[in-house]
């Protein structure tokens, strides 16, 4: 149907629908951009909240717990997430948002142009009215004046007293009006059937014409608004393959949290490598006081044997029984130590990963130094082959500090290499040692060196007699003096399970400890548990310990095979 022939005179409606439809796309339009605003702060809050959990420790400190990765894994995949979202705004503002708002201009010129001529129309069709209306009256005002010269001739004519003067001039005036009205008469024909002729036109050609162009422009919009709400719906269908594959992935981020996983990565970032503490020897205080017969029963010894054995030894002091308790717990408060280049002030395990690590860290250095060297090399030839390209001699310099650092670098990988063999060694037969040892007597396996905390030796057990190295410092040089003396509290003397040639001097000066000399030969009576300390004897029967890393050790072999 067209509104040119069904609404020819309905200019003013069709005048308010069609601003009604340039509003309604507005109101849309102004839709669309509500919408994209919260799609870009939904994004920009899905940011910050991925940013505000995301580790901002470095990657060496970031757990490696199966949740954890997971977690992180799934921050990432809400990072992406909010992509989409942003994505998805950005069509919006630029496909349906800004098309809307320029095609809302374009709608408006438009219809500002028709409505003009249909009003430029609308006027010539008045204007051509009221000439037919003038002539119209102007034809009927001349008729009565031409009747009126009529009556007044007829009535001289008729009077016998009017004289022919006045006869005359009213029929001259009778003539006058007559001919104006016939003139007035062709023109009001003249106006009138021009003005049918436009108005003619103004229905039939001018009006359905502008009619039709505001019809188009009307559909125009209305399929515009269509391919816009089709738009909408495509920017959000679009982004549907990559969400998806964004929430598969947290739900693969799920599935990969293995508790187990956790639990091992638990023990291999705490495991120290040390034995559980061993029984607490049964201790006697009650030995000097007169037995009667009933309590005689509360000691592993009958009385009669105490008595032939003669007096007990010195009653210990309780103060020093305490302390010496407190530091045999192996989870027991230690000052924190200080952190060696050897890791030796680590837990055994914790100390072979540490070093390890550094191992490959600097393997990789190493390898970035040969690249470089070989590329020094190579364009060394080339300048060699070609003088014009460079100068050979230029690069000496930097192939000689590249040779220089690979040197260094080698020289710290052997350095870790040895002390991660020698960790690799103690673990291994740190157990067979230490059953060895439990064998012959009951001593706490929770044992702390002089300085307070675990410790390590920081070089090999075994040293060759033509190369000797510095002697490490064994540790604190002032510890408690009361650290030892409960090691030396029992009567029997321990058995002797090695012997060891001290490689250096040792003073000896703190309680507990044995003063050697280098090249003297001691028997060995309790080997390293892990402190950096082994427990010696001389061939004079004075016993105490003396640092591992002193002495060369040498052990029976029934010892080592218990």
């Amino acid at each position: 149907m067209s509104w040119g022939t069904e609404l020819w005179d309905q200019f003013d409606n069709l005048d308010k629908h069609t601003q009604w439809g340039i509003d309604f796309l507005e109101r849309y339009a102004k839709f669309v951009k509500e919408r994209l605003d919260i799609e870009q702060n939904y994004a920009k809050q899905l940011r910050n909240l991925v940013k505000k959990y995301c580790p901002k420790r470095s990657k060496d400190e970031e757990p490696r717990f199966t949740s954890c990765l997971s977690f992180y894994s799934i921050l990432n995949e809400l990072n992406d997430y909010a992509g989409q979202r942003e994505v998805v705004a950005e069509e919006m503002a630029h496909k349906v948002y800004g098309e809307l708002m320029r095609y809302s201009q374009d709608l408006k010129a438009e219809r500002k142009h028709h409505l003009q001529e249909g009003r430029k129309a609308q006027q010539y069709l008045d204007h051509c009215w009221k000439q037919m209306d003038n002539s119209k009256r102007k034809f009927e005002r001349e008729c009565k004046e031409a009747e009126k010269s009529q009556i007044n001739f007829d009535r001289l004519d008729n009077d016998i007293n009017a004289t022919k003067s006045e006869v005359e001039k009213a029929k001259a005036q009778l003539y006058l009006r007559t001919h104006m009205a016939d003139e007035s008469k062709n023109e009001y024909a003249a106006q009138l059937q021009n003005f049918n002729a436009e108005q003619w036109k103004h229905f039939n050609n001018a009006i359905p014409h502008i009619f039709k162009n505001l019809q188009d422009m009307d559909e125009r919009r209305t399929v515009k608004l269509g391919e816009t709400y089709r738009s909408f719906a495509e920017a959000e269908r679009r982004v549907i393959p990559i969400v998806s594959k964004c929430l598969e992935g947290m739900v693969s981020a799920a599935k990969a949290v293995d508790e187990r996983r956790d639990a091992s990565i638990v023990v291999e970032s705490f495991k120290s490598g040390f034995d559980p503490p061993g029984d607490f020897p049964f201790e006697d205080f009650s030995q000097n006081l007169s037995r009667t017969g009933s309590d005689g029963t509360i000691s592993g010894t009958p009385k009669g044997e105490r008595e032939r054995e003669g007096a007990p030894g010195p009653r210990p002091d309780p103060k020093h029984m305490s302390r010496t308790k407190n530091k045999l717990w192996l989870f027991g408060k230690k000052p924190k130590a200080p952190s060696l280049e050897d890791f030796s002030h680590l837990p055994p395990e914790q100390r072979r990963k540490r070093l390890q690590l550094r191992i490959d860290e600097l393997s990789k250095e190493l390898q970035k130094e040969m690249d470089q060297r070989d590329a020094l090399n190579k364009m060394k030839d080339v300048y060699e082959k070609n003088p014009q390209m460079g100068d050979p001699s230029s690069l000496q310099p930097k192939i000689s500090e590249t040779i220089c650092n690979m040197e260094k670098l080698r020289s710290e990988i052997h350095k870790n290499e040895t002390w991660l063999s020698e960790v690799e060694g103690k673990q291994s037969s740190r157990g067979d040692r230490r059953h060895s040892a439990d064998n012959h007597h009951h001593t706490p396996q929770g044992r702390e060196s002089p300085e307070g905390s675990y410790t390590d030796d920081t070089s090999q057990e075994h040293h060759t007699p033509h190369r000797r190295p510095g002697p490490p410092q064994p540790g604190n040089p002032n510890p408690d003096p009361h650290e030892f003396d409960d090691e030396f509290d029992d009567d029997d003397p321990l058995p002797v399970i090695g012997h060891c040639k001290a490689l250096y001097s040792f003073d000896g000066q703190n309680e507990g400890t044995l003063v050697m000399a280098e090249d003297e030969v001691l028997y060995i009576i309790e080997e390293d548990k892990g402190d950096g300390w082994t427990r010696a004897r001389k061939q004079g029967g004075e016993e105490g310990y003396v640092p591992t890393s002193y002495v060369e050790i040498t052990l029976e072999k029934n010892s080592k095979g218990s």
